[in-house]
């Protein structure tokens, strides 16, 4: 009875042993075809994209146009900008050089003046200016205490003197009413000064009048 029941397990156990080994390279095999076959794409399946539908389009032909619009926008904002900086400088030049050369008609009258008295000192012979004439002392100290003080003023607004005795002719300066040969100059040169200019902040306001020496 043992015997028989011994012959009943192994029976059982190579019985078992067969069926898995039957089983498993079905399973393998089934698992290699899924593993190879994967998910497959589009293109492998050979569908392809659908074309965009006719909302799309023209949601995107009017987002391009958008952003056109708003590109050409962007740059006439820049230039508006660019051309409202540009005027403002304009103008504040405009309004600074009113302020510094506003003046300019007044002083130009104003110059016969300093010119009518730098004439009367001139005229007065410095040997008749003594305490003998006490009159004419007076009235000649009186018109170059006068003279000084009217070029106190213009320097204060920025009204400059120019008297180029020996200087180099400046045409941008200087106006020359004759030209001569004189010994001892160099050729080129203010030689004489007949009217004395001026310069309002750097830009002439009246040229000197004056004789340059030439070659001989």
């Amino acid at each position: 009875m043992f015997r028989h029941v011994l012959l009943v397990r192994a029976y059982l156990h190579q019985s078992e042993h067969e069926s898995f080994t039957q089983a498993t390279p079905r399973l393998l095999c089934t698992a290699a075809q899924q593993k190879s076959s994967g998910p497959r794409t589009e293109e492998e399946n050979g569908t392809q994209k659908p074309e965009p539908s006719a909302a799309e389009k023209a949601f995107i032909e009017e987002k391009t146009q958008l952003e056109e619009q708003l590109k050409d926008v962007t740059d006439k904002y820049k230039r508006a900008l660019a051309d409202t900086e540009n005027l403002r400088q304009r103008s504040q030049k405009m309004i600074d050089d009113a302020k510094l050369y506003g003046i300019q008609g007044f002083c130009k009258d104003l110059l016969e003046v300093a010119d009518i008295l730098e004439k009367a000192t001139e005229s007065v012979p410095k040997t008749e200016i003594s305490t003998a004439n006490p009159h004419l002392k007076n009235l000649y100290d009186g018109l170059v205490m006068t003279e000084v003080q009217i070029q106190k003023v213009f320097q204060k607004h920025g009204l400059v003197k120019l008297n180029p005795d020996g200087q180099k002719f400046d045409p941008y300066e200087h106006e020359a009413v004759f030209h001569a040969p004189m010994e001892g100059k160099e050729a080129g040169t203010v030689a004489v000064v007949t009217k004395v200019g001026y310069k309002l902040h750097g830009r002439t306001l009246r040229p000197a009048l004056v004789g340059v020496v030439k070659t001989p």
